[in-house]
């Protein structure tokens, strides 16, 4: 889940989903599966059924009457799920075996869906891994195992007031941590920002923009056998984030929706960090060429930023498997994702239709395309979005100046490991 304007996460109906792990025929000794079977050559036919979700849902007829027209044996049928109801549609249909063939998952979904069984491992060599972001494929890995195929991506940069950070004297976008810092400092003191920058702080989403300096540190989340929520490039990471409202850059009151885009724009707030999405809401408040894009800092390791978007999964009880992941197959086409692209503005998970024009001619496009080389998401682990929940918490804490970054650190490793995998 990646816009929180757009997406309610919801975490019931996790043990409904367990429930149904073995009607779903997953293995009894909980290993993980192997590949997927080949899937035919030719075209496809017969009935596909696909269920997607928001504005992708209500869209995602235009590419099904392409695909339909280049394989007239096939009849494919998009169901729109709305955002908020629809892990509890997909979980409820696990349940009672009552799945379409094809749906369209959040990447913090896939671990929790593919735990069940109910999910069919991508066929090998159908659909290649070196086509993609290396980030957004492993949102679709799960024990080593591929569940699921990123179908859009997005990623996380600093929005920047352009003529606040002239005023302050900034000539290029800063490369680390400290560089950030003295940035936003001047932007503020200089620049006549009130605020140099808007980081969210704490409550729902929060962790999408802390997590990266995690990374950026050369810390993680999960080493594959115990969180590491808590080790020191982890406490420095969220000391840096202390920092920002500690020293009065940051408000610590979070902004409803619709308030950030005016603020940013008056110059009220001179940045704050966001996905793709806000090129249109901003440009369609008359910002267009009033704002520049900076690439994440780097702390002691690489300059990460958060990587999310959806991917496209086919169930294994579906009655028509060949059909199915060759419609997948076809969303993945390079000139099909710059056509999706055009269409609602979702970017492209295939690193080649980067190359259209359409994109490559965009600086603002540009600039995320190549932060998306180093992206990150969280682990694909059936109980992540509880964690994740724990975490937001414990920021809201550090933001508040409630709770040091030691102890948020420490609570949110007990917490995650009270949780655990749910493996």
């Amino acid at each position: 889940m990646t816009r929180p304007t757009r997406r309610t996460v919801l975490l019931a109906a996790v043990t409904a989903v367990a429930l149904a792990a073995t009607a779903c025929g997953r293995d009894s000794g909980g290993g993980s599966a192997s590949q997927g079977g080949a899937v035919s050559q030719g075209k496809a036919s017969g009935e596909i059924t696909v269920w997607a979700m928001g504005t992708e849902g209500e869209k995602l007829s235009v590419l099904a009457d392409d695909f339909m027209k280049d394989n007239p044996d096939a009849k494919v049928t998009v169901t729109a799920v709305p955002w908020d109801g629809a892990h509890n549609k997909i979980s409820a249909a696990i349940a009672g075996q009552q799945t379409p063939d094809v749906t369209m998952l959040g990447t913090t979904w896939i671990g929790e869906f593919a735990k069940t069984g109910a999910l069919d491992p991508v066929p090998s060599d159908f659909v290649r891994k070196a086509d993609f972001f290396p980030g957004a494929w492993e949102t679709g890995v799960v024990d080593g195992t591929s569940y699921s195929v990123p179908w859009y991506v997005e990623t996380r940069l600093l929005f920047v007031n352009k003529a606040v950070a002239k005023k302050a004297g900034i000539t290029e976008a800063p490369k680390t941590w400290d560089g950030l810092k003295q940035a936003v400092k001047d932007m503020q003191t200089k620049g006549g920002a009130k605020w140099g920058t808007y980081l969210q702080p704490g409550q729902t989403g929060a962790w999408q923009t802390v997590m990266p300096f995690v990374w950026q540190n050369g810390g993680d989340i999960y080493d594959g056998q115990k969180f590491t929520l808590d080790s020191p490039e982890a406490v420095k990471a969220l000391e840096y984030y202390k920092s920002f409202y500690d020293e009065g850059l940051s408000t610590k009151d979070r902004y409803r929706e619709g308030e950030t885009e005016p603020k940013i724009l008056s110059g009220e707030v001179a940045s704050f960090v966001s996905g793709p999405w806000h090129i249109g809401l901003l440009n369609g408040l008359g910002g267009a060429g009033k704002y520049e894009l900076w690439p994440m800092p780097s702390g002691s390791g690489d300059a990460t930023s958060f990587i999310g978007g959806s991917n496209m999964s086919v169930f294994k009880n579906t009655k028509n498997r060949d059909g199915a992941w060759k419609f997948v197959s076809y969303l993945m086409r390079p000139d099909v994702q710059v056509k999706w692209y055009k269409t609602v503005s979702d970017l492209p998970a295939v690193q080649k239709a980067w190359d259209d024009g359409t994109l490559a001619g965009d600086d603002l496009l540009t600039t995320f395309g190549d932060q998306l080389g180093k992206a990150k998401a969280p682990p694909s682990i059936p109980t992540w979005e509880q964690i994740a929940a724990g975490v937001d918490t414990e920021l809201e804490k550090i933001a508040k100046g409630t709770e040091s970054a030691a102890d948020a650190a420490k609570a949110m490793q007990a917490q995650a490991t009270s949780i655990g995998t749910g493996g």
